[in-house]
């Protein structure tokens, strides 16, 4: 029996890198240890590409090493680059290179390798193309959407699920086709496959509304992980199986845990076309111009400095207002004057799932200070002041009393219990839902108009003059 030193290190930074991933997922479930996880994951990547350079024939290295490098590069630039508010649209890019990534190995084993070449490589091969393609098109669909370069709104049309159908089915044929020849087929099977795939995915996000994109990323980051879990089976690499199962099982929790956030099933958010509009105003309040009650910068102050308890409920407005800084800046304030300030954090508020968990990081809020959903509601009836940033559907009360209402039964954030409500907008659009909110007709609500960084950092300064 020989020693083989080589197959043994390899297969030890495989395991280091597993473990290091399987850890990273664990400090990622918690705001105080995210940071620590998401070193530990990229430890775990680096040892992977080092293993992978070890093992690569000398044919392929500097072309694996040239990769590294302008991934890297990618990677490294947007980072610093990207604002916090278009933080989902990076998360769908790199999520749809994931997906694109397996689909594009997978072209690589069927124009390269020798056919036929068996069961098990013929399936893994024809299902990570179709689901890479599938999550690569989705992915940039939903990128589009969340940069406003197409409307967030559903695109629907008649017959739409029909075509979809063909389409699905279609994929099938051709995948069975592939299957069954075990790859023997001409090129033009497969490369009709994959274009169907890329083809379902646009339609599969197209219908959906930019209300329900968090989930939608999650799910389609479930897809890139099972895509690149099967791919490790063409490529015989436990790691990749590993990896890619953890990702896709992550997002697949995820995704089931938002809907039920939502109190939503997947397939209402993926058929549903929520947040069409659709003439659904008139459910929740009277479809013409709200009543609404505007406030001043100094009534609001007032409130806010002699207040015993402060709840702030942060929304998409304090993303695209970048006011996450000020807002920080104010709870100071308040808790010099003895003010408690809690922050009010519902699961698919924002784009994408954790968004406003990560702006108040990136302030250095206290994560002691931020409140799930069901640990906050209990609060409101005791809470002087609910701030609330632009978090237009998640504290919708129509969703507890209007059955006619597309959010009808969804949980939502309770700031209509507070003593004084007080909404941060720049005007009465609708939220991404695209109903009214009769939450800002109640008469313990008031608005604040204006843009939200600029009217926080005027709080501030009114608060210390108070």
């Amino acid at each position: 029996m020989t020693f083989d030193l080589q197959s043994l290190l390899l297969d030890a930074a495989e395991l280091a890198a597993i473990v290091l991933f399987i850890l990273g997922l664990r400090f990622l479930s918690s705001p105080a240890t995210a940071r620590l996880g998401n070193r530990l994951a990229a430890v775990g990547m680096l040892i992977a590409l080092v293993a992978v350079l070890y093992s690569t024939h000398a044919l392929g290295w500097w072309a694996i090493l040239a990769g590294i490098a302008i991934g890297a590069a990618i990677g490294f630039f947007s980072a610093l680059k990207v604002k916090m508010t278009a933080m989902p649209q990076m998360v769908a890019l790199f999520n749809g290179a994931g997906g694109g990534a397996a689909g594009l190995i997978s072209s690589v084993e069927f124009f390269v390798s020798v056919h036929p070449y068996g069961w098990t490589i013929s399936v893994s091969l024809v299902l990570s193309a179709i689901i890479g393609c599938l999550s690569a098109a989705g992915s940039i669909v939903a990128f589009l959407k969340l940069q406003e370069l197409m409307t967030g709104r559903p695109i629907t049309y008649k017959g739409q699920q029909v075509v979809n159908g063909i389409v699905a089915l279609g994929i099938v044929v051709l995948g069975v086709m592939l299957i069954a020849t075990q790859g023997v087929d001409p090129a033009w099977v497969f490369l009709a496959m994959l274009a169907a795939a890329l083809l379902l995915g646009v339609f599969f996000v197209l219908p959906i509304g930019g209300a329900d994109m968090p989930v939608v990323i999650s799910l389609l980051n479930s897809f890139t992980g099972v895509a690149v879990a099967i791919t490790g089976f063409e490529l015989n690499s436990n790691l990749l199986i590993i990896s890619g199962s953890l990702v896709g099982a992550s997002g697949t929790l995820l995704t089931i845990l938002m809907g039920k956030a939502m109190n939503r099933p997947l397939t209402n958010v993926l058929f549903g076309a929520f947040g069409s509009g659709g003439g659904m105003e008139t459910s929740t309040s009277s479809g013409g111009q709200q009543n609404v009650r505007a406030t001043s910068v100094e009534d609001v102050a007032v409130m806010l400095a002699y207040a015993q308890q402060v709840v702030v409920v942060p929304g998409y407005g304090m993303a695209v207002a970048q006011a996450q800084h000020s807002v920080r800046e104010l709870a100071d304030q308040l808790e010099k004057r003895g003010v408690a300030v809690k922050y009010a954090i519902h699961p698919v508020a924002g784009r994408m799932p954790g968004h406003m968990n990560v702006l108040l990081a990136e302030a250095n809020v206290p994560y002691n200070q931020l409140y799930d959903m069901d640990d906050i509601n209990p609060e409101f009836p005791r809470t002087d002041v609910a701030l609330v940033i632009g978090a237009n559907d998640v504290t919708n009360p129509a969703a507890r009393n209007v059955a006619s209402s597309p959010i009808y039964g969804m949980p939502i954030l309770d700031v209509d219990k507070a003593q004084n409500v007080v909404v941060l907008k720049r005007s009465m659009r609708s939220g991404f839902a695209g109903i009214e909110n009769p939450l800002y007709e109640l008469p313990n609500c008031s608005m604040l108009f204006g843009d939200a960084k600029a009217s926080v950092s005027a709080l501030t300064a009114a608060v210390k003059a108070v």
